[in-house]
C-alpha cells in the first residue's frame, strides 16, 4: 500500500511538472515594432518625465532598436531551428554590433535628456542589465541541474 501511495505522488509530481512546462512554452502574440515602440516611449515618459519635444526625438531612437532587437531575435530563431550554432567570429560580430548599438543609444540619450533624467535613466538601466544576468544564471543553472538529472538517471 505504501510503494501504491508514493507511485502515485510521483505520477502526480511528474504530471504536474509537465503541464507547468506545457505552459511554458505557449507561444504569446508577438507587438509590432511600433507598438513596442509606443510602449517604450509612455514607459519613459512616465518614469521620466519626458517633454513632447523629447518623446519626439526618442521615437525614431526606440523604433531603429527595437527593429534591431527583433532582426537578431529572428536571426537566432533561424539559427536554433537549422540546429546550427554561430562561429566565434560570427559571436564576436553580434556582440560588438551589440555593444556598438548600446554606446551610441546611450550617447543619443544623452543628448536628449536634461542630467537628472539621464542619472535616472541610467540607474534604470543597470538595474535592468542586472536582472538580465541574474535571469541568465537562473536559466544556465537550470538547464545544468536539467543535465545533471539526465545523466544520473
Amino acid at each position: 500500500m505504501k510503494q501504491f501511495a508514493s507511485i502515485l505522488v510521483l505520477v502526480f509530481a511528474f504530471t504536474l511538472s509537465t503541464q507547468a512546462q506545457k505552459k511554458r512554452n505557449e507561444k504569446r502574440p508577438e507587438l509590432s515594432i511600433e507598438q513596442q515602440t509606443n510602449l517604450a516611449i509612455k514607459q519613459m515618459t512616465l518614469t521620466l518625465d519626458l517633454s513632447e519635444k523629447q518623446q519626439n526625438q526618442i521615437t525614431p531612437i526606440m523604433t531603429a532598436q527595437a527593429a534591431s532587437k527583433k532582426n537578431a531575435m529572428e536571426k537566432r530563431r533561424e539559427m536554433r531551428k537549422n540546429k546550427t550554432k554561430p562561429t566565434a567570429d560570427e559571436i564576436y560580430e553580434m556582440k560588438s554590433k551589440f555593444l556598438d548599438n548600446q554606446i551610441a543609444f546611450k550617447n543619443s540619450m544623452k543628448e536628449i535628456l536634461n542630467e537628472e533624467q539621464f542619472e535616472k535613466f541610467q540607474k534604470i538601466a543597470k538595474r535592468k542589465m542586472k536582472k538580465g544576468k541574474d535571469m541568465k544564471q537562473k536559466a544556465m543553472m537550470k538547464k545544468r541541474k536539467m543535465i545533471k538529472d539526465e545523466k544520473g538517471h
